[in-house]
C-alpha cells in the first residue's frame, strides 16, 4: 500500500489511500498532508484535530473555486470541485471520536457539500429516506440511466464500521454500477453515518431487519425491478450483507466486500494489539456504533456481545448467489475468514471467493489500495449474476 506518512499511522495512510483511490488528486492531498507529517508522528488519536484542520482546509479551498466557478457559469467545473471536496472532508471527519465538538458540525458541512455535488456533477444521485420502525433511514439513491427504458436491478450499498453513504458516492461505485444498468441505493444504516451521527440509531445484530425495510420502499418504485434486488457491504458489510441475504429473501444476491466472518474474534485480537485499527480512538468509536457504555479497560461486557457478530450457521441459509472479495494482505480482517464464509456457503447456487494479490493490488482492506480494481469487478460480477437470473425468468 502507498503509505504517505512513512513511520506515522496505519489509520492515516489507510485514509489518504482511499481518498487518492476515490478521486482524489495528488497534489491536492499532498498540500494538506504536508504540513502535519510531524503530527502523523503523534499517534493517530493526538493527531486527528490537525488532519481535521488540514484538510478542512484544503476543503473550503476547492469550495472557494468551485463558488467561483459557480458563478461564472462553470457548472461542470464546479461540479468536480464539490465532488472531491465531499472526498476530502468525508475522510477528514472519518477519523474525529465521536465525542469530539467538531464531529457533528464536520458533518453537516459534509451534507451541503454532496447535495453540492449532486446538483451541478451527478444530477442522477438524489437524497432519499427510507421508513424504519417509526422513523427513517438515510440514503442517495442512483438512478441508472436503463431506468429511462423501464424497471432496472437495484443494488443496496451498505457501510461498515466507520463509513458513510459520503463515502460510497466518493468511491464511485454506483457509478459502475449504473453503466451496467443497474441503480444504487447508497444506505446509511443503524450504527452508521448520518443514522449514528444525527439520528442517534445504533447498530444491531440482526441486520435483516433495516435490509428488509430497504426492500420495501425499493419495491414501492416504479424504477425498480422488484425481482432483481441485491445486497453488497464492504468492510463491517462484509457481515452485515450476508446476514441480510440469509434471512431476508427477497435479496437475489449478495455481495461480501471483505468477508467480515467472525467480526467478534477480530474485536477479541486488537484488544490484544493484534491486527490493525481502521480509525483513531477505535474502542470509543466502537462502542457508540454498538450503543455501549463504558469505556477500554471495562470492555468484557461488550466483547461477550461481540461474539454474537458472527456469521457461522448464517451463511449456511445463503440460498442466492454470493461473492466474496477479500485482500491476500488485509491487515484488519484475516484472510481465512473469506475461506470461512466460502466453505460455509453450502447452499448458494453460485458460490466465489475472489482473493486480489499483492502483484494485481487491492490486497489490503476491502481493496482501498487499487480500490476501482475491486469495484469493477464487483460491479462486473454483480451484472453478469442479474443477467443470469433475468435470463432464468
Amino acid at each position: 500500500m502507498f503509505e504517505y506518512f512513512p513511520t506515522g499511522p496505519y489509520t492515516w495512510n489507510l485514509g489518504v489511500v482511499a481518498t487518492l483511490n476515490s478521486g482524489g488528486l495528488i497534489d491536492e492531498v499532498d498540500r494538506a498532508c504536508r504540513p502535519i507529517k510531524d503530527a502523523a508522528n503523534a499517534g493517530e488519536d493526538a493527531g486527528t484535530p490537525d488532519f481535521l484542520r488540514a484538510w478542512t482546509a484544503l476543503t473550503e479551498q476547492l469550495v472557494g473555486q468551485a463558488e467561483e466557478a459557480e458563478k461564472a457559469g462553470h457548472t461542470r467545473t464546479a461540479g468536480q470541485l464539490y465532488a472531491r471536496a465531499t472526498n476530502y472532508l468525508a475522510q477528514a471527519e472519518r477519523m474525529l471520536s465521536h465525542a469530539d465538538p467538531a464531529r457533528v458540525p464536520s458533518y453537516r458541512r459534509l451534507l451541503e457539500l454532496a447535495q453540492k455535488a449532486f446538483d451541478l456533477h451527478s444530477p442522477r444521485v438524489s437524497r432519499v429516506a427510507v421508513p424504519y420502525e417509526g422513523t427513517t433511514l438515510p440514503a442517495y439513491f442512483s438512478q441508472a440511466p436503463a431506468t429511462d427504458d423501464g424497471p432496472a436491478p437495484v443494488i443496496v450499498l451498505v457501510n461498515g464500521l466507520d463509513s458513510t453513504k459520503e463515502h460510497m458516492y466518493s468511491s464511485g461505485h454506483w457509478e459502475e454500477l449504473a453503466a451496467r444498468g443497474i441503480s444504487c441505493l447508497m444506505l446509511d444504516q443503524p450504527g452508521t453515518g448520518e443514522a449514528l451521527r444525527l439520528q442517534g440509531l445504533t447498530a444491531r445484530i440482526d441486520t435483516e431487519v433495516w435490509a428488509g425495510a430497504a426492500v420495501d420502499w425499493l419495491e414501492t418504485r416504479p424504477d425498480v425491478d422488484a425481482r432483481r434486488i441485491g445486497i453488497t457491504g464492504w468492510s463491517l458489510g462484509g457481515y452485515y450483507a450476508p446476514r441480510a441475504a440469509a434471512f431476508e429473501k427477497r435479496f437475489a444476491l449478495c455481495v461480501a466486500w471483505g468477508a467480515n466472518h467472525d467480526w467478534g474474534a477480530v474485536q477479541r485480537r486488537r484488544r490484544e494489539r493484534e491486527g490493525e485499527r481502521p480509525v483513531p480512538h477505535y474502542w470509543s468509536h466502537v462502542l457508540w456504533v454498538w450503543g455501549f457504555d463504558g469505556d477500554e479497560d471495562h470492555l468484557d461486557p461488550f466483547l461477550d456481545f461481540a461474539d454474537g457478530v458472527n456469521l457461522d450457521g448464517v451463511v449456511e441459509r445463503i440460498t442466492v448467489p454470493f461473492l466474496i472479495a477479500h485482500g491476500a494482505n488485509d491487515r484488519q480482517i484475516p484472510l481465512a475468514m473469506a475461506h470461512r464464509s466460502h466453505e460455509q456457503a453450502v447452499n448458494s447456487p453460485k458460490v466465489e471467493l475472489r482473493v486480489f494479490t499483492p502483484e494485481e493490488g487491492a490486497t489490503e482492506h476491502i481493496g482501498l489500495d487499487h480500490l476501482p480494481h475491486v469495484s469493477t469487478f464487483v460491479a462486473d460480477w454483480v451484472a453478469d449474476t442479474f443477467a443470469e437470473l433475468a435470463a432464468r425468468d
